[in-house]
């Protein structure tokens, strides 16, 4: 071949020096140093020197091409090195590496200080970046850093096997993240006035489905209020986006009652029906009446109906028991009393909120006369009651009611004595969901919250280390409609199977 077509590849850093004196190669389409190694190979018995399992590790600031193989085994070594890294460090030891790590991997990843999930690629430049699939992190964010970013800490295999050990595995669909109680690492489009009431609602500062689901639309006021419209794009199509990290933050603080849940899908309904020629002040300020009006229509004056019409069922004489509390049930005994009628109230209570003491609390100061007892006292408080009234957190579309968990009992225990059930409830609680039990759809909140908070260790207070001993605190329970003897709403009174109607008829309006 004529020297013109002779192509001389001279040998890179990459290449070692054993292959640097070998004959020029003569290809067209040849692959610079990984084809002169294999060429130089071929002559040394017809086995390539760099193959893949003899490869030398690459030398710091230089580039080659991995194969696939490759690629995995390094994912690999810096997996098991990272593992050993947190597990060393959890221990309070230095860090060992694995037994099959070579240890010019081992300085590599030092070098690097590779920590995310895959291997840093190299560039062909020479330069360190970020992994285009996997993520990688750049070297010069810390371990610690990464950790403070995650929700959860870092927790090792046994603390995790200990905590699942710890859940009831009945409800063990119900577990999910554990509930935010800060607002660190929430979304930077998450508007203050979102964080302040995630963290109410999350400590039950704001209780209550109809109290969180006004504090909800007030909040969503201030967003739309500040929201700006960015350019190439109509308020219509974006505000229901940037409404989205807001209720997942929320999501995240405490999951949505049904009367969020609704009032969130009449909320994104009004803006989808915003004309997109609309002014922007125009059309925010349109949004905001439509959300005072919606509080004033589907809650405020619904509760002085419902109030009104369940207050003239009560009698003198009457003894009126009641379970937890409920602000419309609250409502309407002192619209009783204020009627001049004469009558007393049994609150029943439960841990581990004790609700039922604001609302004993309410009445007494309001001028009524109260008695208190726990749940375990409801079959001697019972036997007094001539009506039970009770809140509701949800009518589902079979006719039953889902509320605080105890709430079973009462009416069953009011069944059982031939006392009338009433209960009073907005329809904007209505949902044409079905609920059998409380099993498939229910709220686990911290199991902390049961045991007894003082100065003095109780019989829970090491309940994590007793192997045998798992602690369930559920937040509401199931009521079969046959427990029931009237639902009393804004539309009037009716009885249980005529939710769905009632539901059909308000979602429509």
């Amino acid at each position: 071949m004529a020297p013109s077509e002779t192509t001389l590849y001279q040998g890179s850093a990459e290449i070692s020096a054993s292959h640097a004196n070998t004959n020029s190669i003569t290809s067209e389409k040849t692959l610079g140093g990984l084809a002169k190694n294999d060429r130089g190979g071929e002559q040394n018995g017809g086995r390539p020197q760099n193959s893949t399992t003899e490869r030398k590790p690459i030398e710091e600031g230089k580039g080659e091409a991995l194969s696939n193989a490759e690629k995995k085994k390094r994912a690999k070594e810096e997996k098991m090195a990272k593992r050993a890294k947190e597990k060393a460090k959890q221990s309070g030891g230095p860090v060992e590496a694995r037994g099959n790590q070579k240890p010019e991997v081992q300085g590599e990843q030092t070098r690097r200080g590779s920590i995310g999930p895959g291997p840093p690629t190299p560039n062909t430049k020479g330069q360190q970046g970020h992994h285009k699939r996997t993520g990688s992190v750049p070297k010069s964010i810390p371990l610690k850093a990464l950790q403070a970013q995650t929700s959860l800490p870092m927790m090792s295999p046994k603390q995790s096997s200990k905590l699942e050990t710890k859940k009831v595995a009945l409800f063990g669909h119900l577990y999910g993240q554990p509930r935010r109680t800060t607002i660190a690492t929430a979304s930077k489009d998450v508007h203050p006035a979102v964080l302040a009431l995630g963290l109410q609602t999350s400590n039950y500062v704001i209780c209550g489905s109809s109290a969180r689901c006004v504090a909800m639309l007030l909040v969503f006021k201030r967003v739309i209020e500040s929201y700006v419209t960015p350019p190439q794009n109509s308020l219509p199509r974006h505000l229901t986006t940037h409404l989205s990290p807001q209720i997942e933050y929320l999501v995240s603080c405490r999951p949505l009652s049904v009367a969020m849940g609704n009032a969130i899908r009449w909320l994104k309904v009004q803006i989808s029906n915003v004309d997109p020629d609309t002014p922007e002040s125009r059309a925010k300020a349109d949004l905001r009446e439509a959300i005072d009006q919606f509080i004033r229509e589907r809650i405020t004056v619904a509760d002085q109906v419902i109030a009104t019409t369940a207050s003239d069922k009560i009698q003198n004489g009457d003894v009126i028991l009641t379970f937890a509390k409920s602000n419309i049930v609250q409502e309407t005994l002192m619209e009783a009393y204020r009627k001049g009628k004469n009558f007393r109230v049994i609150v029943v209570d439960s841990r581990p909120l004790f609700e039922g003491k604001h609302l004993a609390r309410a009445l007494a100061n309001f001028g009524l006369k109260v008695q208190y007892s726990l749940t375990h006292a409801i079959g001697h408080s019972i036997k007094d009651a001539t009506k039970v009234l009770l809140g509701a957190h949800a009518m589902m579309g079979n006719g039953r009611l889902y509320s605080r968990v105890g709430t079973a009992v009462v009416a069953m225990m009011a069944k059982e004595s031939d006392v009338p059930v009433i209960v009073c409830c907005e329809s904007i609680k209505f949902t044409d969901k079905v609920a059998l039990d409380s099993i498939v759809t229910n709220e686990v909140t911290p199991p902390e919250e049961l045991i007894l908070q003082g100065g003095s260790a109780t019989a829970l207070s090491a309940w994590k280390d007793s192997p045998n001993l798992q602690l369930l605190n559920l937040m509401y329970d199931v009521t079969p409609t046959e427990y029931i003897s009237m639902v009393i709403t804004e539309y009037g009174s009716l009885p249980p199977s005529s939710v769905p109607v009632v539901h059909r008829i308000s979602t429509n309006t």
